[in-house]
């Protein structure tokens, strides 16, 4: 039983470092993208700062489910009901 939570842990904390990592590039990316479009076209910065900030949304949701998912597993795990 020791094993599954050790396990289990070991993937909340790998998952939690994956979806930081990729949030973390993906920001990076976007506001890189956003900066050379701007300075490309200055007159559309202000539309493209609202779809900016849209997909900056977005991305941020998916280390939320990430974040929510690795503490179901932490507190709620569904994999010791398996061992009884």
């Amino acid at each position: 039983m020791e094993t599954v939570i050790t396990t289990t842990i070991i993937a909340s904390a790998i998952l939690l470092a994956v979806a930081a990592l990729g949030t973390a590039l993906g920001f990076a990316i976007l506001g890189g993208k956003f900066l050379e479009s701007s300075a490309r076209q200055p007159e559309l910065a202000g539309s493209l700062q609202i779809k900016m900030f849209i997909v900056a949304g977005l991305l941020d949701a998916i280390s939320m489910i990430a974040v929510g998912i690795a503490l179901l597993f932490i507190f709620a795990n569904p994999f010791i009901e398996l061992l009884k």
